[in-house]
């Protein structure tokens, strides 16, 4: 019994630590000097936390009715008979026989178990028996909450609920989305595993590899090297630890550094970050992130720590022998123990901070709880027997400890710190975790440093606070470790996932045209509006700027001038007509035909104007309805003109009955009848699709383009197609009377006319098709000009000619002169062939027989009007 740390009081607490005190005997002073007792003084610190709080509670009138606290601390082993060793001892005494004791006075009503979820499974297995209040001080495990197990067991440390939601907040901090995970094979591991994966994959952070330590390859580190040692290679250079202490502490010892070089630990607080410097998570070439529980530091035990001494606690002979151990109190010459050879003022104070830590850990802030959570309920249940009965015998009425259950199940209270204490599982708070990172530089150093906290109470966003400045990255790394698969693709560009790899690798492919970007690693390109733009790097939309063919632009200036210069032309050329309305140019082929082709033209060089300028309904509708009807008057004028040449040279040859079609002025009928039928077909286009007003985005960069749409474009080009087939029927006929013997005969001129007018719309068709935004109206409205231009110089241009420099070609008197010296010429041809004839006695040429015949048959002018009917009459003889 003499290997136990005790302290007297009316009522005990028992606690079973792994102070390693069988070893002591191994543990020279040249060790300690060394460190090997880290370990032990850091699992001592347990004893020391439950010293203190027993202390305070025996300090405290308030509580416990002037009973003392007192506690007996054991040692145990982890694995195999040796761990219920001291746990029988305790129940029983020193006998061989198991359930039967001669230790009549019992004073324990708690039992402290842990740190090891291990021991606290197996002790807890024994302790149920016997309906001992057992209180865990290790970290939460679900496998200790099943309580048909465990009915008399109590978990001190709060559920780890959150700490998955902690870890991924610590990557999405750094931007690390490619990460490594490596746990124990155990139930309660697996079921974290699969809710660490699946709240990764909603936050989009990926698992490049999975790493599972099985019990068997515990056993096996050259198997551990061999299969694992891949992780050195892999990309990812952020590793999740996540197990406790004990199932992977052969990897800790064994594997050290080889296993992740150069890698950022993010590791849950079950691990013991203060063992020695050659466990691999504490070696420079590593970063490690320890989550742990937050909890404040309890005022008066750095104190308390301070003050304690070997003759304060003479009970405690753990104590004594760490005593001598860490300050060297034995005599080097004769190896004996003596109080002589010690400092009178040490202090464990004294101690490294890697060696032994005086603030309090977050296992003997568990210790502390408990401690008060028995003394608490113990508290309750002596008043509660108080008011039935009158204090008696102080032995007989120390409670039993299964009377504490009812109270211990439903006690809450705040300790002397300020925090809540709920024993009860389904009542527990959430934690604070504070986020430490090991400084070891200089080497050897291994100071936890608190670089940022996690808090689940934060508004959302603000759970996580960290100071970057304060962590200690590997050696010879300045900056933050960047772990991606995939560098993010920067605004203008969308992710395209790699084929049979996972979400966090990815190529960058640039946003399409007219589709933004504006963040990083974008799934999705979105387009912009209608009236909007993307600019060239594809990350923002720009308001279009509305553009037409306007007035102001050159293009439309220069169309805007060409249309009045031609207007202008063709009245001046009605005017010139006007004046010359009397001659003979003027009155042949129909004066008035003349005249109503010139006034069509007119309207067609000004109709262009409407496709200029900013459209609205009204001008679309005008543009095509105009355009239609005035070229249709045009054409069909000249269909009109070309019929009255083939007419009157009809008329005229002796033997017609077509005299009277020509008098009657019939083909003035064909302008309003085509010109009916292209109303009608402009009537049916308003009244099925009209025109209207139209944007285009496409054509032109940054600008939507302002036009007309066509409404119908079966319609337009029924429009066209009518204007093609007027002209072609004139092409025609003028092509046909081109060769009529007459002097004032322009079916030639006509024939070219509409020669010209065809080419021009047959060649807007394919330009009209394949030209985008502004470019259609300019590409109209230069074939309206060029097919009026057409019409207005191959017909009009001779006959102005004539007028101005060979005036005397357009009176009687020359037309006499010209056919005279025609008629003399010819027959001084026909005299000489007949000559020739008679040489040979050939028969003379038919052309001197008839000669007065052809001479009569042949009109000096084709003419229209009754008017000129009278010149055709003039005749000359040979």
């Amino acid at each position: 019994m003499k290997q136990r740390a005790h302290m007297d009081g009316d009522v005990m607490i028992a606690g079973f630590f792994p102070l390693y005190i069988l070893h002591f005997d191994r543990v020279s002073s040249e060790d300690s000097r060394q460190g090997d007792l880290t370990p032990i003084l850091k699992d001592y610190q347990l004893v020391l936390a439950l010293a203190f709080a027993i202390e305070q509670i025996n300090k405290n009138p308030s509580l416990l009715h002037n009973l003392t606290l007192g506690f007996d601390i054991y040692d145990i082993q982890f694995r195999g008979w040796p761990l219920f060793l001291n746990p029988f001892i305790w129940l029983f005494g020193k006998y061989d026989s198991p359930n039967y004791s001669c230790m009549r006075d019992r004073r324990s009503i708690a039992v402290l178990t842990g740190p090891s979820v291990i021991t606290s499974d197996q002790i807890g297995t024994l302790l149920g028996l016997y309906r001992y209040p057992q209180f865990t001080i290790g970290s939460f495990d679900q496998a200790l909450s099943d309580h048909s197990k465990f009915p008399a067991l109590y978990q001190m440390a709060k559920k780890d609920t959150l700490i998955i939601t902690a870890m991924v907040s610590l990557l999405l901090h750094f931007s690390w989305n490619w990460v490594g995970l490596l746990t124990s094979q155990n139930e309660n591991n697996g079921s974290v595993l699969d809710e660490l994966k699946e709240e990764m994959a909603k936050n989009r952070l990926c698992v490049a590899y999975e790493v599972v330590i099985s019990s068997q390859d515990l056993q096996h580190l050259y198997n551990i090297m061999g299969n694992y040692n891949g992780i050195n290679e892999a990309s990812a250079r952020v590793l999740i630890i996540y197990g406790d202490q004990d199932s992977l502490k052969v990897l800790m010892l064994g594997i050290e550094q080889i296993l992740i070089e150069g890698k950022v630990c993010i590791m849950n607080s079950q691990w013991d970050f203060t063992l020695k410097r050659k466990y691999f998570m504490l070696g420079s070439l590593h970063v490690p992130l320890i989550f742990t529980h937050h909890y404040a530091d309890v005022s008066g035990f750095t104190d308390f720590v301070k003050a304690i001494h070997p003759s304060k606690y003479p009970e405690d002979f753990v104590l004594a022998k760490l005593w001598f151990l860490s300050f060297n109190c034995s005599d080097s010459e004769s190896h004996c123990v003596s109080w002589d050879n010690c400092a009178h003022d040490a202090s464990l104070d004294w101690l490294p901070g890697h060696i032994f830590d005086m603030s309090m850990s977050g296992d003997s802030y568990n210790i502390y709880n408990a401690v008060y959570a028995v003394a608490q309920a113990l508290h309750e249940l002596l008043l509660h027997q108080t008011e039935v009965q009158a204090l008696g015998n102080r032995k007989e009425t120390v409670p039993s400890p299964v009377q504490l259950h009812p109270l211990l199940k439903s006690i809450q209270f705040q300790n002397p710190r300020g925090d809540q204490v709920i024993l009860d599982e389904k009542r527990k708070l959430e934690p604070d975790y504070d986020i430490l990172n090991i400084w070891n530089f200089p080497e050897g150093l291994e100071l936890a440093v608190k670089v940022g906290k996690f808090s689940p109470y934060a508004p959302h966003g603000n759970q996580l606070s960290l100071s970057e400045n304060m962590v200690e990255w590997a050696i010879e790394t300045t900056e933050t470790p960047h772990s991606v698969c995939s560098e993010s693709c920067d605004p203008g560009f969308r992710k395209s996932p790699q084929e049979g790899k996972a979400a966090c690798c990815f190529d960058c492919t640039p946003c399409p045209e007219n589709e933004i970007a504006n963040g990083t690693n974008k799934e999705h390109c979105v387009r912009c509006e209608d009236h909007q733009y993307a600019n060239t790097q594809r990350n923002q939309c720009l308001l279009r700027v509305a553009s037409f063919l306007a007035f102001g632009d050159p293009l439309g200036m220069a169309l805007a001038c060409i249309a009045l210069c031609f207007s202008m032309l063709t009245v001046a050329v009605m005017r010139m007509f006007v004046k010359h309305q009397d001659t003979a140019i003027v009155k042949a082929n129909n004066r008035a035909l003349s005249y109503n082709l010139l006034i069509s033209l007119i309207f067609c060089f000004l109709c262009s104007l409407l496709f200029l300028g900013r459209p609205n309904r009204v001008t679309c509708i005008l543009q095509q309805i105009t355009f239609g009807v005035v070229f249709t008057v045009a054409v069909s004028t000249v269909l009109a003109k070309t019929v009255t040449v083939v007419l009157a040279f009809k008329a005229t040859s002796p033997g017609r009955r077509m005299r009277w079609l020509l008098v009657s002025g019939a083909p003035n009928f064909i302008i309003p009848i085509c010109t009916l039928i292209q109303a009608t077909i402009c009537g049916l286009w308003l009244g099925t699709s009209p025109p209207f007003v139209d944007t285009d985005v496409h054509s032109e960069h940054g600008q939507v383009i302002i036009l007309c749409n066509k409404g119908s474009l079966t319609a337009f080009y029924c429009v066209l197609g009518y204007l093609g087939f007027l002209a072609l029927a004139s092409f025609t006929v003028a092509f046909l009377a081109r060769n009529l013997p007459d002097t004032f005969n322009e079916a030639k001129f006509l024939t070219f006319s509409m020669l010209v007018f065809c080419s021009v719309w047959l060649t807007f068709l394919p330009v009209y098709h394949s030209a985008k935004g502004k470019v259609i109206v300019a590409v109209e409205v230069f074939s309206i000009l060029a097919s009026g231009a057409g019409l207005l110089g191959c017909i009009f241009a001779p006959k102005c000619y004539i007028i101005l420099v060979r005036p005397n070609k357009n009176s009687l008197h020359g037309f006499r002169e010209l056919h005279s010296k025609k008629i003399k010429s010819f027959n001084k041809k026909v005299k000489k062939e007949n000559d020739s004839r008679k040489q040979n006695s050939l028969k003379p040429s038919i052309a001197s027989e008839h000669i007065s015949d052809r001479v009569n048959k042949m009109p000096m002018a084709v003419v229209a009007s009754p008017e000129l009917l009278e010149m055709n009459k003039l005749q000359y003889t040979p």
